[in-house]
């Protein structure tokens, strides 16, 4: 088989193994990885067991059996979200370090392949199915590691100051996962500026046919350099521009020469009218 996804399910994290437990024990395929055999999910899909906490499994892609790494599947980590305000919510973000610090994983100034129409696929989905629980899901700007060379992104559960994430919860994003897809009519942009939550460009791919690749904060922003901007674009498929969250954020000197300037309304609308209720502010991530 060619894998579309691999999902990644850290035993060492309180969120992906009962994500996992939605789906009981799929059929092992054969191959393994560090011992354990990687299972078929169905569709395309493979669900790996890992006991290394995800956020420095570095360069797990490496571990991979080399036939399926050369298919270069995206690699899905179900997760818990921390912050320091614990904020409830669903959230989508690819991964990597913008600036000097890797406190979370991964390698300073180093971005990861991202997955740009899966990511907005996946946070629709969590929209569209958390909105009736009264539940906020939301992209986050890129942030941590472990650093891949395959594409990967996060799907988190923030459960707050909760000592377990909410079953309802674990069924929104065990389903959404399983029902992940890619819609082909995304247009791909690099997002700039906002708040860590990156609430402009969340409702952009909710309400329009924008996927986004790297998220840059406006946090971010002030300790960017030139070549970890040009990494971010160049770790974005099939890019076609970059969208700003507002006009200040489009005159900083590292972006200048990456790609045109494209306006919110260069997507087309989806036609969907789903409730977005997500968290705001400018504040630097605090935790994964």
């Amino acid at each position: 088989m060619v894998p579309r996804f691999i999902f990644v399910i850290s035993d060492s994290d309180p969120v992906a193994p009962r994500v996992a437990a939605e789906w009981g024990t799929p059929p092992a395929i054969g191959d393994r990885v560090d011992g354990v055999p990687l299972r078929d999910l169905g569709d395309g899909v493979l669900e790996l067991r890992r006991p290394t906490l995800h956020v420095h499994d570095e360069l797990l892609d490496q571990r991979l059996p080399s036939t399926i790494r050369e298919s270069r599947p995206t690699l899905v980590f179900p997760s818990i979200h921390r912050s320091r305000e614990n904020v409830v919510c669903l959230t989508v973000h690819p991964l990597g370090n913008l600036g000097p610090s890797a406190d979370v994983g991964g390698r300073p100034r180093i971005v990861n392949p991202t997955d740009p129409r899966a990511m907005a696929a996946m946070l629709r989905r969590l929209s569209e199915l958390a909105a009736p629980l009264g539940l906020e899901a939301t992209y986050e700007s890129t942030h941590h590691g472990p650093e891949l060379g395959l594409p990967s992104f996060f799907a988190e559960i923030g459960f707050g100051s909760a000592p377990e994430p909410a079953a309802l919860m674990v069924k929104v994003l065990g389903s959404a996962l399983r029902e992940l897809n890619r819609d082909s009519m995304d247009r791909v942009a690099l997002a700039v500026g906002g708040g860590h939550y990156a609430p402009h460009f969340t409702e952009l791919a909710v309400r329009r046919r924008w996927a986004f690749g790297h998220i840059i904060s406006r946090h971010s922003l002030a300790v960017l350099d030139e070549v970890t901007a040009a990494a971010t674009y160049a770790a974005t498929p099939e890019v076609d521009g970059i969208v700003y969250a507002r006009a200040a954020d489009s005159n900083h000197p590292m972006l200048a020469h990456l790609g045109p300037r494209r306006r919110d309304t260069d997507a087309e609308l989806r036609g969907m009218d789903v409730s977005i209720g997500r968290p705001t502010g400018d504040a630097p991530a605090s935790g994964t």
